[in-house]
């Protein structure tokens, strides 16, 4: 990839996510968020240094999912479909986690992004911070 903090995959129909929600497979979510995770899991005393929380991911323990589900509450991430020919071209959307790999979208947020379910995909891309 050419760029951090960011990922691409096919897109899948996700008929029960919001509007405002998009389906992030759990591979993808822990690479793109995995700096936040490390932070959480020394603030809470989980590892004592980055080496011993990047284990704790590796081996996906339990308290690594919940971490994530923290962190990925309170940041956004940008959808974005290749050719951007106008605004609508990236949007951002609250990360679901999901299993698979392939990032859900509802059906009805793919005009914007002249999208559809045969193959498509997307780029995701994760802003460092809420003012980004």
């Amino acid at each position: 990839k050419r760029v951090d903090y960011s990922g691409r995959s096919v897109i899948v129909v996700g008929p029960l996510l919001s509007l405002h929600q998009c389906g992030l497979p759990r591979e993808i979510a822990i690479e793109l968020f995995q700096t936040f995770v490390i932070r959480g899991l020394i603030r809470q005393d989980v590892a004592s240094n980055t080496g011993i929380a990047k284990s704790k991911i590796r081996e996906k323990e339990p308290i690594v999912w919940e971490i994530l589900q923290k962190v990925m509450q309170g940041h956004p991430v940008l959808l974005n479909r290749a050719p951007t020919l106008h605004r609508l071209g990236i949007q951002a959307f609250q990360p679901i986690l999901v299993e698979g790999r392939a990032i859900c979208l509802h059906p009805l947020v793919c005009k914007g992004f002249n999208a559809d379910f045969d193959g498509d995909q997307m780029a995701v891309h994760v802003p460092l911070s809420l003012e980004a």
